[in-house]
């Protein structure tokens, strides 16, 4: 195991994935960059920066806006991955409420559906 990450393998920036993801949970609160920055402690250019990846926030600024935004950030198994991706979509499609109703299908279907 190691414990030091060299410089060149260290992110340049966060993975669009999640950055979009944080655009998507700062909508959905109906904040403005600036009313996230206020709630969090930072200037609206930061977060502009970091929704873009021309910033990469240090872990604790990155989990005060997680969960402010009401999302938390969770060291998990690579080998779980898709079972909580999959658990994710049935969370934001609604599935989870309605299971009885559902069709059976695998945990780690991936056929269609786009990463978490």
């Amino acid at each position: 195991m190691r414990l030091h990450i060299p410089l060149t393998e260290r992110l340049h920036q966060l993975p669009q994935s999640l950055r979009k993801e944080l655009t998507a949970a700062r909508k959905r609160h109906h904040w403005s960059q600036a009313e996230l920055g206020q709630r969090v402690g930072l200037p609206q250019s930061h977060i502009s920066g970091i929704e873009s990846g021309k910033i990469v926030p240090r872990f604790d600024t990155l989990l005060d806006i997680a969960r402010t935004l009401e999302f938390d950030l969770l060291m998990i198994p690579r080998a779980l991955v898709p079972a909580v991706q999959a658990m994710v979509r049935d969370y934001r499609s609604g599935s989870a409420d309605n299971s009885e109703e559902q069709e059976e299908r695998p945990l780690y279907a991936t056929g269609g559906h786009s990463e978490v």
